[in-house]
């Protein structure tokens, strides 16, 4: 049986813009946001702005919503080799055995905007707020569209263009599918798929796809090649790229 994607439930309560003397930003960037002068995540996008604090990114993005990928597995013989979203490593050393977690987050709003990022500790909620944090901090745009040659919607439901991505072993392609196909991919990449708001799109992966952590790098990898193409203002309009 496929497990089904841990979610993150929102924090509840005052909303980041409602209330702004929990921030104490440091960059110059963080600054002007919290003083009103960029009032949109895609606006620091567009002036090439590095994000340094990922409280820039809770402030603008108040509905981002946070999952994790199975890059885990679980071992003994009550529920072993059940996928988990923490990984676990033991080392031995003089002093005795040490245990080091990791875990791997995707956060998005549905609307475009996705963050890859991968945290560790000596602590699994340690290796979970650090994967948040890295995945706040590597937000990117990606840009929808209809390139299916068996679809002429030109809708915003799936990716524009067929691109490639690539981390370690593994090299995922993504696919234009038509509308109705829905997400006809692994169950990992469907959470980043879903978090970015692609609805159809097909994919296929080679390499060591059992190494998560690099499945993950590789699909966002493929999302942000996204935007590195050019084209006209007709392909635009005939792909239904936004």
């Amino acid at each position: 049986m496929e497990n089904e994607p841990v979610k993150e439930v929102e924090t509840v309560g005052e909303s980041p813009k409602e209330s702004t003397k929990s921030y104490n930003f440091k960059t110059e960037l963080g600054r002007r946001v919290l003083a009103g002068e960029i009032k949109s995540i895609d606006e620091i996008f567009s002036k090439g702005m590095p994000i340094l604090e990922e409280g820039i990114v809770d402030y603008l993005m108040p509905d981002l919503k946070t999952e994790f990928l199975y890059i885990g597995q679980s071992k003994g013989k009550l529920g072993g080799g059940k996928r988990r979203i923490i990984k676990n490593t033991q080392k031995v050393t003089a002093e005795g055995k040490t245990q080091h977690f990791s875990a791997m987050a995707v956060v998005g709003d549905g609307n475009g905007h996705i963050g890859v990022g991968k945290g560790s500790g000596l602590e699994s909620v340690v290796a979970k707020e650090k994967a948040v944090k890295k995945a706040k901090l590597n937000m990117i745009k990606i840009k929808f569209g209809c390139g299916s040659w068996e679809c002429t919607c030109h809708g915003t439901h799936s990716i524009p263009f067929k691109v490639t991505g690539k981390s370690g072993s593994v090299r995922v392609e993504l696919i234009p599918a038509p509308k109705g196909i829905s997400l006809c991919v692994a169950d990992d990449i469907k959470i980043i798929m879903r978090l970015a708001g692609v609805k159809d799109v097909w994919s296929k992966v080679e390499g060591k796809a059992g190494t998560r952590i690099n499945l993950g790098y590789a699909v966002f990898d493929a999302l942000h090649s996204l935007n590195l193409f050019r084209y006209s203002k007709s392909v635009a309009e005939n792909l239904g790229v936004k």
